[in-house]
């Protein structure tokens, strides 16, 4: 039988996203770059969003924050309702997104850090007058507190002598401390939910590790959320407290990240499990998944990976399947399941 997204009480939730799509208006054609998505975000966990480039992640996390590029892009049906921290309940999907009231959510309440510090932080201003201008934007508070403030938060993440990295531009840091600068930035303000997209993409192993204790540090300390978007299940396994895999704008399946990783339902998980190197499995041979991701302006009728579908039935190739809830907390979008 088929299930809803399990029901939380609202004190515990944060962001609840029901069937979201988003849409891309091409000249190409339409694409449907997340598709009937739905979950919820809970204070003080971390959900982890994996799977393939172009899946629909970052497009997610733009959605939520009404960053899409309109009006090429838009969200063309479902919610994304956000319970704040001080009360009351606020339909983002129905807000303009210049309004006040989104300028106020976006960055104060949810706060996001960008794939590519180089190309989010502005070239030609210090990163401390970019964070102090996010500080002063949201609270209301002088020049001198807000450098205060940024010092402070510069320093939480190991910015090495913030008192003088704080009049630095972003050319002048390398990449982990750009890094670091753009976590410093979202943090700045207090958000109760943090949009960690791809954070530690392009940086080495070692840098990688402290920025992810850094993340994991923080959440605790603030006991904030985080939506954490990485095509690195290494990184879902070190953050994650649950993780949702997502499939051509699609989610497949939803789970504890214990249970997902010893217990992959979806044919899709399993063979992105066996198709990544673990540390303590030498000699183990490798699967790839076969054949390609198919082409948004041409996705096949029912379960969009049906065409590389190890144990695709008949019916996989002509409806999409509903999401079942296999197990108590693991729910899987998949005809196996009914």
């Amino acid at each position: 039988m088929a299930v809803e997204q399990r029901e939380l009480a609202v004190s515990e939730v944060l962001l609840e996203v029901k069937d979201l799509r988003t849409q891309f208006f091409t000249e190409q054609g339409v694409v449907k770059a997340v598709d009937g998505l739905s979950f919820t975000i809970e204070k003080g966990k971390v959900i982890g969003i994996v799977g393939e480039s172009g899946c629909g992640k970052s497009i997610t996390a733009l959605s939520i924050l009404r960053l899409l590029p309109e009006p090429r892009g838009k969200i063309v049906s479902g919610t994304i309702t956000f319970y704040p921290p001080d009360g009351g309940i606020v339909d983002i999907t129905k807000l303009d997104r210049h309004s006040p009231e989104m300028r106020r959510i976006r960055g104060r309440h949810i706060a996001m850090i960008f794939q590519e510090p180089m190309t989010s932080l502005n070239p030609v201003y210090t990163v401390g007058d970019q964070i102090i201008e996010a500080i002063q934007l949201h609270q209301n508070v002088d020049k001198d507190t807000a450098k205060k403030r940024a010092i402070e938060v510069l320093n939480q993440v190991d910015i090495p002598d913030p008192e003088r990295r704080i009049n630095e531009y972003p050319h002048q840091m390398s990449g982990g401390q750009r890094q670091r600068a753009m976590i410093a930035m979202a943090l700045s303000c207090y958000p109760s939910i943090l949009i960690a997209d791809e954070p530690t993409t392009a940086l080495d192993v070692t840098i990688q590790a402290k920025i992810l204790r850094n993340m994991r540090k923080l959440q605790r300390e603030y006991g904030m959320a985080i939506m954490l978007i990485t095509h690195d299940l290494g990184v879902i396994g070190q953050m994650a407290d649950e993780v949702l895999v997502m499939y051509v704008g699609r989610k497949v399946e939803q789970a504890g990240v214990r249970e997902l990783f010893l217990n992959p339902l979806h044919p899709y998980t399993q063979v992105l499990l066996k198709s990544i190197p673990l540390i303590g499995l030498r000699g183990k041979k490798l699967v790839p998944i076969a054949g390609s991701v198919p082409s948004p302006y041409n996705l096949p009728p029912g379960c969009y990976f049906a065409p590389r579908c190890p144990q695709a039935m008949d019916i996989c190739s002509r409806e999409a399947p509903p999401e079942y809830e296999a197990e108590p907390g693991h729910f899987v979008s998949c005809w196996l399941y009914k």
